[in-house]
């Protein structure tokens, strides 16, 4: 935790320390970044064939009413990735976006169900989504690593399948995690395959109470031991949950404009970020599908903070949190705390009226 009072930055000047503010991502789904224009451009160099007539067509098609109907059209567009060139692209498109939102480290999710069950070999995703990590490390100075996902409507035998599908390429991925549709498949549904990933000392995450209830955030904590909780916002509804979260330090991943697009909260003027930061909670924002959901995570901060009236100190604690709930090493999250107060800093003193 960092414990450095920020400078006093006045309203006005928020949009700017938000996008300048160096800051994690914990949250982000890769093929969720796809992009209509790159989802077109794969179609046409793979060969295949999709259900809509152009770019704005596809674009028009992203009017989802809750999870599932986003998640139909979310595997539809995965349908082009075939070759590790294919998922290298779509990495670097996205890490490219995040160096420009001043991200300095991205723990990235990935689906390999979606592609193996299509016949995409585990080496072709890992590989190309691996490489396009030490790219960005090199090339654009961000700090990268991926966590392999369940998908949760399928059983749990098939993610053990998967989980021993993946360990070859286990220096390759940090930690796994459980998304897809949420109600209806709890946390506990995936204890084994869990048990066997803290095994390999592989970090655990879980989508946990986006729409599903508080209960699913109770069993990922004590059934899946997961580490962070993905989503979480259905804790406000529990106060020992609330307390226990705070008091554990545990970090919600949060993720504003996706919470909106859902239907969770469709007026970010309610959404509960600010009474989650205020209540002691290790919360973070996040963009989780950004091409489907209106932006990346430039512009949920953007977007949530205008909705709302929070300040400079919550920024403040949203990008030191952000470090905090990184599986980074210690030395590099001390890095990026000291670059957040020298940012903070450099605002204060250039932005007339802080």
């Amino acid at each position: 935790m960092a414990c450095m009072t920020p400078p006093p930055i006045a309203r006005q000047h928020l949009p700017a320390l938000l996008a300048a503010m160096p800051k994690a991502e914990l949250h982000m789904h890769i093929e969720g970044s796809l992009e209509p224009e790159m989802i077109f451009a794969l179609a046409q160099r793979n060969g295949v064939a999709l259900p809509y007539a152009s770019v704005d067509a596809l674009r028009a098609a992203y009017a989802f009413t809750d999870l599932q109907s986003f998640l139909n059209i979310y595997y539809a567009g995965a349908s082009v990735l075939l070759t590790e060139q294919d998922f290298h692209d779509m990495a670097w498109a996205y890490l490219q976006r995040a160096a420009a939102d001043h991200v300095v480290r991205a723990e990235i999710f990935f689906d390999p169900q979606t592609h193996t069950a299509r016949g995409v070999p585990m080496a072709t995703v890992i590989n190309g989504l691996a490489r396009a990590c030490d790219a960005a490390h090199e090339q654009l100075g961000v700090s990268a690593a991926l966590i392999l996902c369940f998908l949760r409507h399928l059983s749990e035998d098939e993610a053990l399948a998967t989980l021993a599908e993946a360990l070859p390429y286990r220096q390759h991925f940090i930690g796994v995690g459980l998304d897809s549709s949420e109600v209806g498949h709890p946390p506990e549904k995936f204890s084994r395959v869990f048990a066997q990933a803290r095994a390999h000392g592989l970090h655990v995450v879980a989508h946990a109470g986006e729409e599903g209830p508080p209960d699913y955030i109770w069993q990922a904590l004590d059934v899946l031991h997961a580490e962070r909780i993905d989503h979480g916002v259905q804790a406000t509804r529990d106060a020992a949950l609330m307390q226990r979260l705070a008091r554990e330090r545990i970090p919600l991943t949060v993720c504003p404009l996706s919470n909106q697009k859902l239907q969770v909260f469709p007026d970010l003027r309610q959404h509960p970020l600010k009474a989650l930061l205020d209540a002691g909670l290790c919360a973070t924002v996040n963009s989780d599908d950004p091409a489907y959901f209106g932006g990346y995570v430039g512009d949920n901060l953007q977007a949530v903070f205008a909705a709302s009236d929070m300040d400079a100190n919550h920024a403040w604690q949203l990008a030191a949190n952000s470090f905090e709930a990184s599986f980074a090493p210690e030395a590099d999250k001390a890095v990026w705390r000291a670059q957040l107060a020298d940012c903070f800093t450099q605002v204060a003193r250039e932005l007339p009226g802080s």
